[in-house]
Order: structure tokens, then C-alpha cells, then sequence
């Protein structure tokens, strides 16, 4: 699968995460209450080094019960005071994560589901579904956890050096001179570390992807009994994954490991310095614990940001991701005078000198210098073999893509001067195998017009013959009809993609071959609710069976993307070759 993925793995780096930062702009204030908290607790926390000169060199040493005391109840306030900082940071940051997380989700859906569908012709929806949802789910881990360990043990760290500085110069030396070889592993392993988390995330999100398309055919699949092939492949996709994970997670561990193993020896070299010293009375037993508490707490902020690298990497190339599609540019953007009036006219479609090819096979032209047009009202006909083109000209008509040469005008309108919303909004297409959402009936016929009132969603259904099997129902209007409307028979859900059409009430409709998938008793009742639906509006049809096109104004006859004849059913006959075959195969003339 990695084979046909277009997101290309790049470079990741920590800069990535910028991007981030403009999603965090509106929560000012939350970021400045949690930085003072952040302050305030790590301060406290730096200040146990003097409690602990105190408690040792005023308490134990001074064998004063009142001194003692009285440090060991600075020492509890301390710990009260930390808890009640680290609760509002704690608070405060989540929130943060949680907020980011869901707008970083909704900003991308947004761009995303606006994106011209060769985007998605060309990349898998498994694979954008998992950059949504598993991305976004580490960064805001990040944002909530990681970046917050980070940020404390900065401040740790930092004021950790100063304070080790002021208290003992000597040991500072010893201390500095092996933090600085720990920036060597951080750095080697950090890139590493980088690039093995990016491959993960890619793995994961093949797997994920390989799921959705096999449970969206699972009938597919049992009916060619293909569940352990399917479990095969998918057990490689994730011991892949498996085999991804464990690599960055061995070179996470190794890096951290080295970094512990520096940090240990720095301890090590300063406490048996330190120990001949309070031996010696050159410091006393409370200065060497002061300076070896902040030694410690630098010493733990080095390995806990060591390994909070590793998370910040994986946030990074989480946002390397996210960004692939937030930069993706949309093909088919807008390019309408907004001064211009609005489209207002009866669906008259005049198609000129069209010339298409798909993006993924520009060298072949799907449609070829074509011509139509179709009259307000008038009901056209598009015949000829599978693969002729007929299809394509629908998605060129709704504007799905835009053609190489030539165009397309509705109401004397060159459509790439409309704004996308309104044309659509003149048309409504009734596809082979309509489209059903996860929902009840209601939502799937108010998808068409999504506030219409229940009246004029029975007056649609009443019109697409659909009411009574759907009063009929355990639930009429409310009932659940499962994924992609599983729970319906073929020609329930062709008359509740009529109803949709009619509640709609365009002026355009473009029809491919509704009724070619029923059987005779659904064909005839869905044909019925066609011919409702078609009165006094600009009809398109792709026929596949003939019969249900003979009676049409006119029928255009289509053969490897160019227009070979145009005219009524008699007309071609007698002058149209291709049309005399198709009419001899189905009627059996």
C-alpha cells in the first residue's frame, strides 16, 4: 500500500511544530496563567535545596526540637503550596491540549472536505481519516503532557545551574563539563529518533487505512471468501507497524539510556568531590545536600527533557502530516465576481468544444471536443458503451474538475465564473447507486435541503413514492438505517435519493440510469417517481438499457469520449451504427 500513498515522507523537524503556534493565539490568557503557575511551582520546587540546607544545618545539626519543627512545617506549607499551583498548571494546560486538538481537527476537516475529489482520487481516505483523528491525538497529548514536563524542567534546569553556581562554584565546574557531553547523544539520537518516529506514524496510519476500505466492502469480501487473505495482509500492515514502533522505541530508549548513564557519572564525580569537602570542613553536610538536590534536579530535567525529545519528534511529524493537507491547494477554488447577479434562469446547458483527462491519465482524453446543448426543460439522452464518457461529463457538469479546453455554461454562464455553491445548488443527481449516510430516513432526505420542515420531507417523499414504505417502518422517518443504508432494499434507497433530489427542487437533474439496478415491481415505481421529478426541468440521462430513454427529447450517442450522433430514437437508428448495435442487443431485433 505504501507503493500508491502521494503523502511522501520528509524531513522532521522540531521547527514543524510552529504551525502549532498559531492554533494557540486565541487562549492567551489560559497560556500566561498556566506560565505563572509553571513559575511559581517550579520556584517552590527549586527552593526545597535551601528547606534542606535548613532543616539539616539549623535542625539536625543544631539538636534545637523547636528549630526542627519549624522546618519541617515550612517544609509541609512548601508541599501545599506546590500541590495547589500544580493543580491550576495541570487543569489549565489540559484544557489547552483538549482545545488545540479539537480546533487543529475541525480546521483541517474544514480545508479537507472542501478539496477538488481528484485529491481524493489520488489519496487513500483511510489514510487522511487517520491524520484527523491519531495526529491530532498526539499532539495534544504533547501540548497536555509532554510540552508541560518540558517547560517545567527547563525552568528546573536553569535555575537549578544558578543556584549550583551561587552555592558551590567548584562543583558546578565538575557537573557543567558533563552535561555539556550529554548534548552529543541528544543529538545524534534525536535525529534518529525523528525520522524512525515519522516511518511509525506512516505505518499505523497504512493499517488504519487497509481497515476502512476492507470493513466498507465487507460484503465484497465474504461473498468472494477472501477473510484470510484480508487478516493475512492485514497482519503484515501491522507487524510492519510492530517492527516501526519497536525501532523508534529501542533508539528512544538508548538515547535515554546514554543520557542517565552521563548524568549518573556527573552525580557520581560532584558527590565524591562534595563528600571530601564536608569531609575536609570545607562546606557543611546542609550545603553539599542543597548542592546535590539541585544537582539532582538538573540531572533529572536533563533525562526527563532527553526524553520528552522523543515526544516532541513524534508531535512534529504529526504536524509535518497535518500540514500536507491544510497546504493541499484546492483545484477548483473559486474564481466568481461576487458583484456579479445571481444565477436565475430555467437550466438551459451549453457544452462547447469540451476536452478532459483525468489527472492521473493526462494523456488520455476521457472527453473529446464535445458539443451539446440541452434546452430549458429538455430531457437528453447520453448512450454507449461503459467507459465512453458519460460519467465524466456529470462530474465536468457539476463541476467536480475543471476541463482542459474548451467549457461549459449554464443560463449563458460560463460555470467557472460561478461561485461553486450556487451552481450546485442548481442541480441534483440521482446516481446509479445512490449514497446513503450512517442516520435515520430523515437525515438522509434532508440532506438535500437540511432545514426543510417535516411537511415538505413527507411532500418529497409522498412525490418519490416512498412514503408508505417508510410510515412502514419500525421507526417511519426516525428509523436507523445502518451504514450506507444496509437496512434498505435497492429501490428504497433509490426513492429516498429521489426524495432527496425533490426537496432539493433544482432546475438541472443529471440521472445515471437510476432504475438499472431493480428489479421489475421497484423499476416500475421508481420510473414513476422519475417522471415526477423530470417534469418542467433540464433533464440529463445516462441510459444503459434503452428502453428507459426511447421516449426522451433527444439521445446522444457517445463512443470513446467524443459525440458521434445526437437525435431522436428513430432518427439514430437509421443513421447511427453504434446505435443500431445497442438497440439490436437489448431489443433483440
Amino acid at each position: 500500500m505504501d507503493d500508491d500513498l502521494k503523502f511522501r515522507q520528509t524531513s522532521t523537524d522540531l521547527k514543524l511544530l510552529k504551525p502549532a503556534l498559531n492554533f494557540l493565539k486565541p487562549y492567551k490568557l489560559q497560556m500566561v496563567v498556566a506560565a505563572l503557575a509553571l513559575l511559581f511551582t517550579s520556584g517552590l520546587s527549586l527552593s526545597f535545596g535551601q528547606g534542606l540546607k535548613i532543616v539539616i544545618d539549623k535542625g539536625y545539626m543544631t539538636t534545637s526540637p523547636e528549630l526542627l519543627a519549624k522546618s519541617v512545617m515550612a517544609f509541609i506549607l512548601l508541599m501545599l503550596l506546590i500541590a495547589v499551583g500544580t493543580f491550576f498548571r495541570f487543569s489549565i494546560i489540559l484544557w489547552i491540549g483538549e482545545r488545540i486538538s479539537a480546533d487543529i481537527r475541525k480546521s483541517v476537516f474544514k480545508h479537507v472536505i472542501d478539496l477538488h475529489p481528484s485529491f481524493f482520487d489520488e489519496n487513500l481516505s483511510g489514510e487522511i481519516q487517520t491524520r484527523i483523528t491519531t495526529d491530532t491525538a498526539i499532539i495534544q497529548s504533547v501540548i497536555s503532557v509532554s510540552a508541560s514536563i518540558a517547560l517545567r524542567n527547563t525552568i528546573m534546569f536553569i535555575g537549578g545551574i544558578l543556584l549550583m553556581t551561587i552555592s558551590n562554584i567548584k562543583l558546578s565546574l565538575i557537573v557543567f563539563a558533563l552535561i555539556i557531553a550529554v548534548v552529543f547523544p541528544l543529538r545524534y539520537f534525536g535525529l534518529r529518533v525523528r525520522t524512525l518516529s515519522r516511518n511509525s506514524q506512516d505505518r499505523i496510519a497504512n493499517a488504519g487505512a487497509y481497515v476502512g476500505e476492507t470493513l466498507h466492502n465487507i460484503k465484497t469480501v465474504h461473498a468472494f471468501n477472501h477473510q484470510e487473505v484480508d487478516k493475512t495482509a492485514f497482519d503484515k500492515h501491522i507487524e510492519y507497524s510492530f517492527e516501526a514502533g519497536v525501532r523508534h522505541i529501542r533508539m528512544r530508549a538508548i538515547m535515554i539510556a546514554s543520557i542517565l548513564t552521563l548524568v549518573g557519572l556527573a552525580l557520581g564525580c560532584m558527590l565524591w568531590v562534595g563528600g571530601s569537602d564536608v569531609m575536609a570542613g570545607r562546606i557543611t553536610a546542609g550545603e553539599l545536600a542543597a548542592f546535590s538536590f539541585y544537582a539532582a534536579a538538573v540531572g533529572v530535567a536533563v533525562a526527563a527533557i532527553s526524553e520528552v525529545v522523543g515526544d516532541l519528534m513524534r508531535a512534529a511529524g504529526a504536524m509535518e502530516r497535518l500540514m500536507e493537507l491544510l497546504s493541499s491547494r484546492n483545484l477548483l477554488e473559486d474564481s466568481y465576481d461576487k458583484g456579479k447577479p445571481a444565477l436565475q434562469g430555467p437550466g438551459e446547458i451549453n457544452i462547447r468544444q469540451l476536452s478532459f483527462a483525468y489527472p492521473s491519465r493526462p494523456d488520455r482524453f476521457a472527453l473529446n471536443k464535445v458539443n451539446l446543448h440541452v434546452k430549458p426543460g429538455e430531457t437528453l439522452a447520453l448512450v454507449g458503451h461503459s467507459g465512453a464518457g458519460k460519467s465524466t461529463l456529470f462530474d465536468l457538469i457539476m463541476r467536480f474538475y475543471d476541463p482542459q479546453e474548451g467549457g461549459i455554461e449554464v443560463d449563458a454562464q460560463d460555470i467557472k465564473t460561478l461561485d461553486l455553491k450556487t451552481l450546485r445548488s442548481k442541480i441534483a443527481i440521482v446516481p446509479q447507486n445512490p449514497t446513503m449516510f450512517t442516520g435515520d430516513v430523515l437525515t438522509n432526505i434532508r440532506y438535500g435541503k437540511p432545514d426543510a420542515s417535516m411537511d415538505d420531507v413527507k411532500a418529497a417523499a409522498e412525490a418519490a413514492y416512498a412514503r408508505e414504505f417508510i410510515e412502514a417502518l419500525p421507526s417511519s422517518y426516525e428509523t436507523f438505517i445502518g451504514e450506507s443504508g444496509t437496512q434498505l432494499s435497492g429501490g428504497q434507497r433509490q426513492r429516498i435519493a429521489i426524495a432527496r433530489a425533490i426537496l432539493k427542487d433544482p432546475e438541472i437533474l443529471l440521472l445515471d440510469e437510476a432504475t438499472s439496478a431493480l428489479d421489475a415491481k421497484s423499476e416500475h415505481i421508481v420510473q414513476l417517481a422519475l417522471d415526477k421529478l423530470m417534469e418542467k426541468r433540464t433533464s440529463i440521462v445516462i441510459a444503459h438499457r434503452l428502453a428507459t430513454v426511447i421516449n426522451a427529447d433527444r439521445i446522444a450517442v457517445i463512443d470513446e469520449g467524443e459525440i458521434i450522433a445526437v437525435g431522436k430514437h428513430q432518427e439514430l437508428l437509421d443513421s447511427c451504427p453504434l446505435y443500431e448495435r445497442l438497440a439490436e442487443l437489448q431489443f433483440n431485433h
